[in-house]
């Protein structure tokens, strides 16, 4: 059992990540664990908040942490992937996962879509982006990239790409945290992971940060 979980990025005070284990430590009877909020703006700020606390630690990271754990902590990816955003220590040894295509795959069928012949059209091409990719090809779906910061690079997800057409679904991948703006991209509907204060547990956003956590 962890003795902290919790999230690490910038910005985190907007997380519901926390609540999360939170709820699902209270389901599992897991008691004492305290929650953190660890705001970093790099991989050296995280390693100082992290030195602080002993014992087993559990985080989920977001931006700008994802690529960083692989160099500094050995933690690697996912192939084409390339970043992780679930943490774990446990006796001073770093793991590691990336649940954002997972989750977004998970949020996609909670609302109706089956991602298996689905044309996604996505904005990006950073380790969300990436990750989304990677898991919505496995699960059969199709994609359109759009350069947005970054174009999307050559993956595992090749195969699924098509020429720019009729899409179903869009996300732009390089809205701002804490709930920021999107890019309107043609598609039939549009969703964004991106989430504030305010938000609601029926947004998008919401369900898919609860869906990569369980």
């Amino acid at each position: 059992m962890p003795d902290y979980w919790g999230i690490a990025g910038y910005p985190v005070s907007h997380s519901l990540t926390p609540r999360l284990f939170a709820t699902v430590g209270e389901h599992l009877g897991m008691e004492g664990v305290q929650q953190v909020f660890l705001e970093a703006g790099g991989i050296d700020e995280f390693g100082s908040h992290v030195s602080g606390l002993e014992g087993e630690l559990w985080l989920s990271c977001t931006a700008p942490l994802k690529h960083a754990p692989q160099d500094r902590l050995g933690v690697r990816g996912p192939e084409g992937v390339n970043a992780v955003n679930q943490l774990k220590r446990i006796d001073g040894e770093w793991s590691g996962a990336s649940t954002d295509g997972l989750g977004f795959v998970a949020a996609c069928r909670h609302i109706g879509i089956e991602p298996s012949g689905t044309v996604l059209r996505m904005r990006g091409g950073g380790s969300a982006a990436r990750a989304i990719a990677a898991a919505w090809a496995d699960a059969g779906g199709l994609l359109i990239p759009e350069k947005g910061r970054r174009a999307l690079v050559n993956g595992p997800w090749d195969a699924a790409v098509v020429a720019d057409g009729d899409a179903n679904l869009g996300i732009d991948l390089d809205a701002a945290p804490a709930g920021g703006h999107s890019v309107a991209l043609d598609a039939d509907m549009q969703v964004t992971i991106s989430y504030g204060d305010d938000a609601s547990t029926d947004e998008f956003a919401v369900i898919m940060v609860a869906a990569q956590h369980l």
